[in-house]
């Protein structure tokens, strides 16, 4: 499974980016840096990632390193998947 590429595509779904998650690297920020990523995005965003993967993502989790690049948010997907 291409872990980053479907987390691409729940980041260009929920934050209705029509496309432009395609371009990001595993280098490119997320929270702070994309305004479509407010609070109520984050929620949706891990409520997506849970329906995608088949995991729940506890509150105590959850911080804004999750979130702080592609990279971040993947390896956390990765982690959940094997864990």
């Amino acid at each position: 499974m291409d872990i980053r590429g479907e987390v691409v595509a729940v980041l260009d779904e929920v934050l209705s980016l029509k496309g432009r998650a395609s371009g990001f690297t595993l280098e490119t920020p997320l929270l702070g840096a994309i305004p479509e990523l407010d609070s109520m995005a984050v929620v949706a965003l891990i409520t997506t990632l849970e329906e995608r993967f088949g995991f729940i993502v506890d509150d105590d989790e959850i911080d804004g390193t999750v979130f702080a690049t592609l990279a971040t948010l993947a390896d956390f997907v990765q982690k959940k998947l094997t864990s």
